[in-house]
């Protein structure tokens, strides 16, 4: 396996990226959201050690359960769409979207620490998961509970190891959501999709499924707020959210990518991105129930 980049830096930084909710929530609204989060968590622990030990569906349902209660309590509606996309002529010679259902490599734009979370309250999946967030009080215990894959993005050496372990899983049915840029950008852009694990999905003879998470206000407009970028930290990406008064997150589901054999990752990786960044035609898309 070649060398990638390993710790790719984007241009988003807070202070030119990002900019505060344009309502807020008031101060009585941010205790009950913080109050709410702290419930959710002291339920969530035993629950979720009882549901790792059961495995299998009773994991990846309190998984999706745990996921839904913490973004309600943050005030985040998810809305959920389908993403019909065309692909053909030479720019995806060996790709076509399917509908077929099963494991796959889950990859989406990367935005905010929130991405793992709204992708699982979604859909049942493994998140791959930076090494920092064992660094996180209460945070590592949840994403730990989860059955999620940690990656060192310092030891490059690890990379393979950690390939081989995503494609173990997805071989054995669990589908793994990843974000491939590799680092977060403020939603107003996308970065390279690395190609890296995207050989997980080629080893296991799975599907790649992209995903493209945009973050907004009520009516519309696109919110910064949760954005995770630069030197921002988690406290204060966390205290933003807590101060939007009405936040959405909007997540396109589109359809399976499958491919012939000898594809490369970088192919997989070049289509999913212009999936997700809307480079190729979308000619259709139907809202459905979150």
């Amino acid at each position: 396996m070649s060398a990638w980049t390993w710790l790719p830096a984007g241009p988003c930084t807070v202070p030119a990226c990002v900019t505060p909710p344009s309502r807020t929530a008031g101060p009585l609204r941010r205790v009950v959201r913080v109050a709410g989060v702290l419930a959710v968590v002291l339920v969530a622990l035993p629950w979720m050690a009882v549901a790792r030990r059961l495995g299998g569906e009773s994991l990846a349902a309190a998984t999706m359960a745990q996921a839904r209660l913490l973004l309600r309590v943050l005030g985040i509606t998810v809305r959920v769409r389908d993403g019909f996309t065309v692909f053909g002529g030479a720019r995806s010679p060996r790709a076509a979207a399917v509908a077929e259902d099963g494991p796959a490599l889950i990859v989406a734009n990367h935005v905010s620490w929130l991405d793992p979370l709204v992708v699982a309250a979604v859909t049942p999946c493994k998140a791959l998961a930076k090494s920092e967030i064992a660094r996180w009080p209460v945070l590592r215990t949840l994403v730990a509970g989860s059955g999620a894959v940690f990656i060192d993005r310092e030891r490059l050496s690890l990379l393979p190891a950690t390939v081989r372990r995503v494609a173990d899983l997805l071989r054995s049915g669990e589908s793994v959501v990843a974000f491939p840029e590799g680092t977060t950008w403020c939603g107003r852009g996308t970065g390279v999709f690395r190609p890296a694990f995207f050989q997980a999905a080629v080893d296991a003879g799975v599907p790649v499924r992209p995903v493209a998470l945009r973050y907004g206000e009520a009516g519309g407009a696109l919110a910064t707020a949760p954005a995770f970028v630069g030197e921002d930290t988690l406290l204060a990406s966390l205290g933003r959210v807590l101060a939007s008064r009405e936040l959405e997150v909007e997540v396109t589901l589109f359809p399976l990518l499958a491919y012939e054999a000898g594809v490369s990752r970088r192919e997989l990786a070049g289509i999913a991105r212009a999936t997700v960044s809307g480079d190729l035609p979308r000619v259709h898309e139907v809202p459905v129930a979150a």
